[in-house]
């Protein structure tokens, strides 16, 4: 459903330099002072859960998870990547959560979330990769899938971002790479510093209210 999605950008190499808070002071969401300011409604970080420690989902577990809903999870990611996509060139803003602001990659996730499918994540990326769903495989990623990346050289969550489709995801980058984008996850810089994936998706509310 998401293949028109799978070719966009050409990606080049430099742009790797600077995607990240590995390389840039205000790409780390997770210490913003608003970080315990709006807990999850719908999805609730688990207390004994911290990335890499839980197991991986499998099909089973991925499909009891989601067989509840009276939609189709492709139809959900379709309308959260196509509201990204129309997003894309918006401004990096530390603590942005709004079109009008500008987003840190947290607060892209969470405005994306929110507007298109009811949920309400946690505000840090910290937090985010602690709720409880179903931590997916690599090879096993579908649009709308969170990825989580440790890009600060300190072995801990610092960035976020949404899987697309072929190896590509959307995210709010930093300033100097030009805030919402598109990038490769097989690209050396991503894939060095990817953690892990979680299908936030399968604990979406039944019932979705539309502006």
């Amino acid at each position: 459903m998401l293949k028109h999605f799978a070719p966009l950008v050409p990606l080049a190499l430099v742009t790797l330099l600077f995607g990240c808070a590995a390389h840039s002071p205000v790409s780390e969401p997770q210490d913003h002072p608003q970080v315990a300011a709006q807990s999850a409604d719908l999805i609730k970080p688990s207390a004994s859960s911290v990335f890499g420690e839980e197991p991986m989902a499998t099909e089973d577990d991925l499909e009891a998870f989601s067989s509840s809903k009276p939609y189709q999870l492709p139809v959900l990611a379709d309308s959260i990547l196509e509201r990204g996509m129309a997003l894309i060139g918006t401004r990096y803003r530390f603590g942005g959560t709004s079109e009008k602001s500008g987003f840190d990659c947290s607060g892209f996730i969470g405005y994306l979330f929110r507007e298109e499918a009811g949920m309400n994540l946690p505000r840090s990326t910290r937090e985010m990769i602690n709720v409880d769903a179903p931590k997916v495989a690599r090879n096993k990623l579908k649009p709308g899938d969170l990825l989580f990346f440790s890009t600060n050289g300190r072995g801990r969550v610092s960035h976020a971002g949404i899987y697309l489709g072929d190896n590509q995801f959307i995210h709010s980058s930093s300033r100097r790479s030009g805030g919402v984008r598109i990038d490769n996850l097989q690209d050396r810089y991503w894939s060095k510093t990817f953690i892990e994936a979680k299908r936030a998706l399968a604990m979406a509310p039944t019932m979705i209210s539309r502006n």
